[in-house]
């Protein structure tokens, strides 16, 4: 398929700007697979589908405060510094996105905090705007770690045009994120609240919880025409054997799998053996979906509205159908579902 088919237009007051009061008021758009129904729900009505022995996958990344400001040293003039991920912890290296970037050549010093907290020294070029830096830091990781979250900024999309508050903190966080390392949310899970899973719970649903650490890349449009030439950027994933067996019995047993997210997907679609069941396995995953695709774990699906052209919208539509995936979504904006990461979420089933 070719990339202008997954063009559409976005009214931009349909990009959700904060999240709904409670986690699981958004609204819930149910796409059913074989019949082509389309229903409109909330997230809470999500009980309502699924069963005793079912499976949740989840993905427990936890989102750490990516985006800092800093100055340059000499000019004094401003700098946004996205960490995108840590390269080496004892020298304290990280990969980062640097703006405006023709300003930062190798060598320069960048100060962080009125009272230049922190210190980071350029030691190289990785792309026109990315760069390696080296925080220097004499303390405890305890205390580096610390200083990162008072100077960092809940990296909040740019499609999200205000400043991240204290709010942000907590609702750009799922409620079982555990591991540290993304920069963008798993948004299909910010839909659940804690009570909300207890009461799937109750009802036997089992949660499997994967990890893949969501980058930048995730967000970003796709420039090529041609389906097939296009990279993803590679991210970590981990799938441990507690998760299997959640998975693999429900699915031998012939209960639903559904997997929370986009991310969750990709982590299960990079990891399964020739029986089509999930295995143990971590390391780097640039797995790209696109139609037609033979999903291989789960028969279910809950994600949020995407962007045109992306490739987390080309893997709903090669999970749902092609047809039936654009309809859904003319059907979103004529109903005035809210997008992307702090907007309504689809189910599809």
């Amino acid at each position: 398929m070719k990339l202008s088919q997954f063009r559409f237009d976005l009214p931009l007051n349909l990009i959700a700007q904060t999240p709904t009061k409670r986690r699981e008021d958004a609204r819930m758009m149910v796409v059913h697979r074989h019949t082509g129904e389309i229903e409109n729900k909330h997230f809470r009505d999500i009980l309502d589908y699924f069963d005793d022995k079912d499976a949740f996958v989840v993905n427990n990344t936890k989102v750490f405060p990516a985006r800092m400001y800093g100055r340059k040293e000499k000019t004094g003039a401003k700098i946004e510094v996205f960490l995108l991920r840590e390269l080496n912890r004892p020298n304290r290296l990280w990969d980062v996105i640097v703006d405006p970037a023709r300003k930062i050549r190798v060598g320069n010093k960048l100060y962080f905090g009125d009272q230049e907290d922190l210190v980071a020294e350029v030691i190289d070029n990785t792309t026109s705007r990315g760069r390696t830096i080296r925080f220097l830091w004499e303390g405890s990781e305890e205390d580096f770690r610390a200083q990162l979250e008072k100077l960092g900024e809940t990296p909040l999309p740019k499609y999200i045009k205000r400043k991240p508050d204290e709010e942000d903190k907590e609702r750009y966080q799922t409620v079982y994120a555990k591991h540290e390392g993304a920069v963008a949310a798993p948004t299909a899970g910010l839909h659940f609240s804690k009570e909300l899973i207890k009461r799937l719970e109750i009802k036997g649903i089992r949660f499997a919880e994967v990890t893949l650490h969501t980058g930048l890349g995730t967000f970003r449009p796709i420039e090529v025409e041609d389906l097939s030439k296009h990279k993803m950027d590679a991210e970590y994933y981990h799938i441990d054997e507690t998760a299997c067996k959640i998975v693999n019995r429900a699915k031998e047993y012939g209960h639903r799998i559904c997997s929370i997210g986009t991310t969750t997907m990709r982590a299960m679609e990079s990891s399964f053996t020739a029986q089509k069941l999930l295995k143990p396995s971590e390391g780097w995953t640039n797995t790209f979906i696109h139609p037609p695709y033979d999903f291989n774990i789960a028969d279910s699906l809950v994600t949020n509205f995407h962007l045109p052209k992306t490739s987390l919208l080309i893997m709903t539509c090669a999970f749902a159908g092609y047809e039936l995936a654009m309809e859904a979504y003319k059907k979103a904006i004529k109903d005035k579902y809210r997008f992307f990461s702090y907007g309504d979420a689809l189910l599809i089933i």
